[in-house]
């Protein structure tokens, strides 16, 4: 007989550590509350156009990327439609405050010479920090897929878990150029004497080598994974939330859904925001120690997103990301309430399987404090009052008129569109405060919000966005640690190193 297990959530993290149990031979279930699974992951359809709702750049899938070899493992690396953003300028910068441009090209040198040419007294401080943020993420065993000797939650290296504004400052002397290369903070919830430096120079060192695009929206490689689960004989139900998780004698007996269902198994792991399971659980199944503990570490800022319908023939598809940004001195403040708002954005242009010269569609994705909904917080969807509605729509402006600073004349280019809000985020994923990256990470106190995969019930095992590290890298890394603990230590990462790339 197969061993059992029941997967709460069906987002990247519980359809990853799915994939990979249901691969060694585990018979899974994955319950996910939504119509669709994915999560993250999942793509929307309006007025005629796929979105994406969150991994919308994704690294490590270059040859021999991290990623990549995962995917392979799980034999799903040719099913995959990716597109690579443009080698030259994968991102381009644009700093309101003095109306200057900054594009960074791919590779270490590449990223190296792009920014010396706006700061050539820097080169050589420039080639330093670029070495040193490699040299550290190559001391990460799981970010390398090495096999791991002992069990260690950080390695012994310096500045590991120094502050990431700090760390980039010891390298780098100009004030503007610092702030230049903490572009990416909104990827990982950064925050200024706070973010370690480690999650600073992995998601890095990933765009350093180069980010690729899901075509035609990250729901196809949402179902990819699912497919991987029932074709090993294990099943994904979407549309049936997890009520209740039944606990006795530290040992979970039963899941019970909204649909009636109950489901048992002899192992279950929550790929849900640990406060949400919290929240289907008796109090006393965990000690309150552990989980007033979870109630008080920090969650990562929330968004605001726009999606956009655009006109046909009237914007070119670009193929790379842009970054708005209002005032250097604010890189590291993106989850304070009390800054104008808002203090920068992404903007990029997904592309279709026959992309040509246009592009249909246009995602904007701005940071923004939970503060900034809180008024509506005990609210649902649809019965949030024209307040709301009023808010939203001013907030659709602010960002429409910071495009038009990068792109002028773009609101004629619009067809239709919609908004998101850290509401949307936060009852549709289930995410405490809508946080797009989970627990935040303090390297003041990593012991608080540094999440172990395993729980004090016995046959219950934790893994997402909220243990290590967030994102299309640091979610499936989980994954792994997660089925390792029901396989063995090492037992992936060795598969993983002996599939050879067909």
């Amino acid at each position: 007989m197969k061993p059992t297990v029941v997967i709460i959530g069906g987002g990247l993290g519980g359809l990853f550590t799915g994939a990979i149990l249901a691969k060694e031979d585990f018979q899974v279930t994955v319950l996910e509350k939504n119509a669709n699974i994915g999560g993250g992951l999942q793509s929307f359809t309006r007025f005629g156009e796929t979105f994406d709702t969150g991994m919308h750049v994704v690294g490590g899938m270059q040859p021999g990327g991290n990623i990549r070899r995962i995917c392979n493992y799980l034999g799903v690396l040719d099913k995959m439609m990716l597109r690579d953003v443009d080698d030259d300028c994968s991102d381009l910068l644009y700093f309101a405050e003095d109306k200057k441009h900054y594009a960074i090209a791919k590779g270490r040198q590449g990223f190296v010479d792009s920014l010396a040419q706006h700061f050539p007294h820097e080169r050589e401080n420039l080639q330093r920090y670029v070495d040193a943020i490699f040299s550290l993420t190559e001391k990460v065993d799981a970010f390398n897929l090495r096999p791991e000797s002992v069990i260690s939650i950080m390695p012994d290296v310096p500045n590991f878990l120094m502050a990431a504004n700090d760390y980039i400052a010891t390298f780098i002397g100009d004030p503007k150029l610092r702030s230049i290369i903490a572009y990416m903070n909104p990827l990982y919830g950064g925050r200024e004497n706070c973010t370690p430096a480690y999650i600073h120079a992995i998601i890095s060192v990933l765009y350093i080598c180069g980010t690729s695009r899901f075509v035609d929206g990250t729901g196809r490689f949402a179902l990819t994974l699912a497919d991987v689960i029932r074709d090993n004989g294990g099943q994904v139900i979407a549309g049936d939330a997890a009520t209740w998780v039944e606990v006795n004698d530290r040992m979970i007996d039963h899941v019970d859904t909204a649909s009636g269902a109950r489901y048992t198994a002899q192992h279950y792991i929550s790929a849900i925001h640990p406060c949400a399971l919290m929240r289907i659980m008796d109090e006393k199944a965990l000690p309150k120690a552990y989980r007033s503990r979870l109630d008080s570490i920090p969650n990562a800022y929330s968004a605001f997103s726009l999606y956009i319908k655009l006109k046909p023939g009237t914007f070119p598809y670009i193929n790379r990301s842009e970054y708005y940004m209002g005032r250097y001195d604010d890189i590291w403040q993106f989850e304070r309430a009390d800054k104008p708002w808002p203090l920068g954005f992404l903007f990029m242009t997904p592309p279709d399987a026959r992309q040509g010269q246009y592009a249909s569609k246009v995602l904007l994705t701005a940071p923004m404090p939970f503060d900034m909904v809180r008024r509506w917080e005990n609210t649902t969807t649809g019965r949030r009052g024209d307040d709301y509605l009023a808010w939203k729509r001013e907030m659709a402006q602010r960002l429409l008129a910071r495009i038009d600073e990068m792109h002028p004349g773009f609101e004629r280019c619009i067809d239709k569109m919609i908004t998101a809000s850290p509401l949307t985020i936060r009852d549709f994923y289930g995410v405490k405060e809508g946080s797009i990256s989970g627990f935040s990470k303090d390297c003041r106190n990593m012991a608080l919000s540094q999440v172990p995969i395993v729980t004090k019930i016995k046959n219950l095992l934790l893994t997402g966005q909220n243990n290590n590290l967030h994102g299309f890298c640091g979610v499936p890394l989980t994954a792994i640690k997660t089925a390792e603990a029901l396989l063995g230590r090492n037992f992936v990462i060795n598969k993983i190193n002996s599939c050879a790339e067909r």
